[in-house]
């Protein structure tokens, strides 16, 4: 027994070497992020941080180019956006945001080389559109993203379609025997942090306006109406949140009253505004255009690509950490007509309820 017991350790290592790989391990970086004795410490892993690196760098720009001479709708047949830019201005952008968003494919990727003014290609009526976008974002949702803004790079990274997106799930899948409708639990995905949470919420709070703050002002049974389902689809927003920034609750949140707007920092009213912002750019931007992708490009439910949280910061508590690249292509904060309803303001400290 006494050797067989040896025998056993080494597998046992081996093991416990395993399942500690899946921990982080130190040493791990904290910066308060608040008064102290609040707890509101925000963690970073520096080994995430160095990664992130690379994929946060300013691509490498030709600079501002000229505004003088001639109009590029004067010249160019069938400009339909950026159409009072420079020849030179609109040339310069027509390269940059190929290298943004098709670099394998160049041109060709929108454009008929052949006649450059056909529209025959899905994916130049797509880019209208989604320049169109890009004004609608630096324009009307600076509560959101400032003076920083944003470009096709911050979310398209050098990809056709960006990392980040996401469709409609299929209708709730049935378990088997006594589970009934497992909602999506116990199939954890990386939206919600690999959590045993529902993981098909994003359609009801990034394009729908239901619920997202559950928490009751009185005691049960008069004061929290929401269900516990209600309730888990919540945290697992915030758990695609707290990974698409990189941050953990303490980001948005006091921890001596998570609920309590007075006691927050404004990141929680920036991230208030950024859901609205996700709303209106997929109801008013994303889901008119559905009938412009062909079918290999659209989700299980026939339904477009749309954004969440993740599509712009992929990991980093701001876009790019915060560079804003909007100096060179000043034509991307406007013009856009805000025809849209009005964003409203966030929840005083006494609202029951984030809608």
């Amino acid at each position: 027994m006494k050797y067989f017991g040896k025998f056993l350790i080494l597998p046992a290592l081996l093991a416990s070497i395993l399942l500690l790989s899946g921990c982080e391990r130190p040493p791990m970086d904290t910066v308060q992020h608040g008064y102290r004795g609040t707890g509101m410490d925000l963690i970073y892993n520096p080994r995430i941080l160095a990664e992130q690196a690379a994929n946060n760098a300013i691509p490498a720009s030709l600079g501002p180019i000229s505004a003088e001479g001639p109009k590029a709708g004067s010249v160019y047949k069938n400009l339909k956006v950026l159409n009072d830019l420079s020849v030179g201005q609109f040339g310069a952008f027509m390269v940059t945001m190929t290298s943004w968003v098709a670099p394998e494919q160049g041109c060709a990727y929108c454009h008929n080389l052949n006649n450059l003014a056909d529209d025959s290609l899905y994916t130049k009526n797509v880019a209208r559109n989604m320049i169109l976008m890009t004004q609608r974002v630096n324009t009307q949702w600076q509560d959101h993203v400032a003076q920083t803004g944003v470009t096709c790079y911050t979310c398209h990274r050098g990809n056709n379609i960006p990392q980040q997106v996401w469709f409609k799930e299929p209708s709730k899948k049935i378990g088997n025997g006594l589970l009934g409708n497992k909602d999506g639990q116990n199939t954890p995905v990386e939206a919600s942090g690999y959590s045993s949470l529902p993981n098909d919420y994003f359609a009801q709070y990034l394009t729908g306006d239901d619920k997202i703050r559950v928490q009751g002002g009185t005691a049960l049974p008069t004061g929290n109406k929401a269900s516990i389902h209600s309730t888990e689809e919540t945290y697992a927003l915030m758990m695609h949140m707290s990974s698409s920034l990189g941050v953990n609750c303490t980001y948005c949140h006091n921890t001596r009253n998570l609920g309590s707007w007075e006691e927050s920092p404004p990141q929680r009213s920036t991230a208030w505004y950024g859901l609205r912002m996700v709303r209106d750019l997929n109801n008013n931007y994303m889901e008119p255009i559905a009938g412009l992708f062909p079918a290999h490009r659209l989700g299980p439910t026939g339904d477009v690509a749309k954004a969440n949280c993740g599509t712009c910061h992929q990991g980093a508590f701001k876009p790019l950490y915060g560079v804003s690249m909007l100096q060179d292509y000043p034509y991307l904060t406007g013009p856009a007509k805000d025809t849209k309803k009005s964003k409203g303001t966030p929840p005083s400290a006494k609202s029951v309820a984030m809608k």
